[in-house]
């Protein structure tokens, strides 16, 4: 693939995990009104994986293998169940911009988890990575979460889950192309369901207009368009660079949050947000290598 092209589609994949996973927050948010948490991320990641799964298969991609539907359930347990399900959970007591903020920390266990397979952290990294702990100190400490020790540690056990299955699935057998994130999607949505059911969720009596305008845009958009976008960027660049939405999901979360929802930002968490996107800043640049070679594309 010329370098031009693959610059701009990079570009594209980033621009969507940009600005639609940085609405996802407050979609998050008014979807769980109606809908309990992992019902809510069971109904949208199953309905997503299989609406993209049949397009695919009617356009003659190949069905996945056994051991490709291991690695896909493994990576949907990850990143939709614990990844997404447990921030779903969270926001039922946090606001959606909060959540955003700790999830920014991704890039940050993404160095950390790459170093299982080899990756040598540098000291820029660690720098990085020590003052991104100071941020996340400041919010547990002085902001929102001031107290809630429990939500903060979902919230970094979330970021932790996605960063961990973001790096391994570049190490395990998976589907090519978009029938991975299919096939991902649809694992993840199927154990959600299962997570609903084991912790006795009920399907709402009343589900608002809301919540239904919430669920097809996180089934469409955040998952569909930007989940594959995600898959696309995680086999293309490097994982640090695939998760360089959650520098800028903070800020469009705040905005979202505050011009929709009326959300209330205290001072502290603009200084943690601050602090934890000099960290992710650091991680990210720690190397001039964005693409890696040709081969892989």
């Amino acid at each position: 693939m010329p370098a031009k092209q693959q610059w701009l589609l990079i570009v594209g994949a980033l621009a969507c995990t940009y600005l639609i996973w940085g609405s996802t927050y407050l979609a998050i948010k008014y979807a769980i009104e109606s809908f309990p948490p992992f019902v809510m991320v069971g109904v949208r990641f199953t309905v997503a994986g299989a609406l993209l799964y049949v397009i695919l298969r009617g356009r003659g991609h190949a069905a996945p293998t056994l051991v490709q539907w291991r690695g896909a359930a493994l990576v949907g347990l990850l990143l939709p169940v614990l990844g997404n399900g447990t921030v779903s959970h969270v926001q039922l007591h946090v606001s959606s911009s909060v959540a955003a903020l700790a999830i920014a920390t991704a890039p940050i266990w993404m160095a950390i988890f790459s170093s299982l397979w080899g990756h040598k952290i540098s000291r820029r990294e660690w720098l990085g990575i020590a003052i991104g702990l100071v941020g996340i100190l400041l919010l547990n400490t002085r902001g929102s979460l001031q107290g809630d020790w429990l939500s903060a540690f979902l919230l970094m056990f979330a970021a932790a889950s996605w960063s961990l299955g973001s790096v391994w699935s570049k190490h395990m057998a998976m589907p090519a192309g978009l029938m991975g994130a299919a096939s991902q999607m649809l694992c993840g949505g199927l154990i959600a369901l299962l997570f609903s059911a084991a912790f006795g969720e009920q399907w709402p009596a009343q589900i608002t207009a809301r919540s239904w305008a919430a669920i097809a845009f996180l089934i469409v958009l955040g998952s569909m368009v930007a989940f594959s976008a995600y898959h696309w960027l995680l086999h293309n660049v490097r994982p640090m660079v695939a998760s360089s939405n959650t520098f800028v999901n903070p800020i469009v979360a705040f905005v979202v949050g505050v011009l929709f929802a009326a959300e209330q930002i205290h001072v502290m968490e603009y200084i943690a947000l601050a602090v934890i996107l000099v960290g992710v800043f650091l991680v990210l640049t720690s190397t001039t290598e964005a693409v890696p070679d040709e081969t892989i594309v």
